[in-house]
């Protein structure tokens, strides 16, 4: 525990890692704060959510419909913010108002399931730890509008894998992901990636909603590259993890593991 104090509530180091995560996830549900702060119970974590909600350090909004089912989500407030030292990157909404449809939240939560089960989640490959985790809020590329959703790196004694993450929810059009897969392999070829992030290699992982919009986007890769892409849906993400054999090719049909082969 610590002696900081809000509203008579005791700052505990659980509580500072979630407010320091927030600043990565933006916004999050009750089972992302479960995961990420270690919680044990869905009532311990809905306790002390409220808690910190009630102190202002979290602001809550609800997102969905009283008839359809409404979930709470949570970002940091300003004083969440300055109190974790991160910048406040989460949902400018007024608190408790209710988001009917928000496809940036609905959006940040998809990204965050697969940052929760990267890092906290799922064990790991053998010999493999979990690096780093970075999030963009400008163009990685000069002179294009390229903002990755993700950017993580996985490491072993004799390997790196380097992966940018695009999360799809079927909103966006051809043309936008004709010129975002054109993007990725200039950016491949320049040398603007090594120079930037330091690594010779890098893929791109495609998570999308269902096998109908996967095989799209497939064929729509294909015709640039048969390189860097690999896809996904959510559900095989959500029910096997993104460690497991779940990810295709542009050109193939043929699932694989996110690291081809065991590492010793």
């Amino acid at each position: 525990m610590t002696g900081n104090r809000g509203r008579g509530m005791v700052l505990q180091e659980r509580d500072r890692h979630l407010l320091r995560e927030l600043g990565v996830l933006r916004v999050v549900d009750r089972d992302q704060a479960k995961t990420v702060a270690g919680f044990g119970s869905d009532s311990r974590v809905n306790r002390r959510l409220r808690t910190l909600t009630d102190a202002g350090l979290l602001t809550r909004f609800f997102l969905g419909t009283r008839i359809s089912g409404q979930k709470a989500i949570y970002s940091l407030s300003k004083k969440g913010a300055l109190l974790a030292g991160v910048a406040r990157r989460g949902l400018q909404r007024r608190k408790e108002e209710a988001l009917i449809a928000d496809f940036f939240a609905e959006h940040q939560l998809a990204v965050n399931d697969l940052y929760c089960d990267l890092k906290y989640r799922r064990a790991l490959p053998h010999g493999v730890a979990f690096e780093q985790w970075q999030v963009f809020d400008q163009p990685i590329t000069s002179g294009s509008r390229l903002i990755p959703d993700g950017y993580f790196v996985l490491r072993s004694a004799s390997r790196t894998i380097a992966a940018f993450v695009e999360v799809d929810l079927g909103h966006e059009r051809r043309a936008v992901w004709h010129e975002k897969i054109r993007k990725y392999s200039e950016f491949a070829m320049s040398g603007e990636y090594v120079r930037r992030f330091g690594h010779q290699q890098f893929r791109v992982l495609v998570i999308t909603t269902t096998e109908r919009r996967l095989e799209s986007l497939q064929t729509t890769a294909a015709s640039t590259t048969s390189k860097l892409f690999r896809f996904t849906t959510l559900p095989a993400t959500r029910a096997r993890g993104p460690y497991t054999a779940i990810w295709r090719r542009a050109k193939s049909a043929e699932l694989e593991p996110l690291i081809e082969e065991s590492l010793p």
